[in-house]
């Protein structure tokens, strides 16, 4: 299971964090991505991290501004959103998917993810 929160309403140019707890299993050797879907869009990768080394991929329209992160201890991950934009406006959500290589293809294709949590809404005011 997972589930995000820290979703909120923010000022452009302004930051917040979003968590990623995972449970009830373990999902070591896999990747866990962030995508987010505005209204009447479809769901558009963020990027991802891998949870045994924390290696990272972006997509280019959150690089230099979002920063994913894990803490294995707590079976969570976050996604840092610094200088934020009306255009990242949507719900945010985290997912999981079984390690298979480190190409960005494979990582933002949605389909490829076995596990989803709720979702959580961003909001960021002009």
């Amino acid at each position: 299971q997972l589930v995000e929160s820290g979703g909120g309403l923010v000022q452009a140019g302004g930051s917040l964090r979003l968590s990623c707890a995972a449970s009830g299993r373990t999902f070591e050797n896999y990747v866990m991505g962030w995508f987010r879907q505005a209204p009447g869009k479809g769901r558009e990768f963020v990027g991802r991290i891998t949870w045994n080394t924390g290696r990272t991929l972006y997509s280019d329209s959150v690089k230099g501004r979002f920063t994913i992160s894990r803490d294995v201890a707590k079976s969570t991950h976050y996604l840092q959103m610094n200088n934020l934009r009306p255009e990242d406006t949507a719900r945010y959500f985290c997912a999981a998917q079984r390690y298979y290589d480190d190409s960005y293809r494979y990582a933002a294709t949605a389909a490829h993810y076995e596990f989803w949590g709720q979702g959580t809404q961003v909001t960021v005011s002009s």
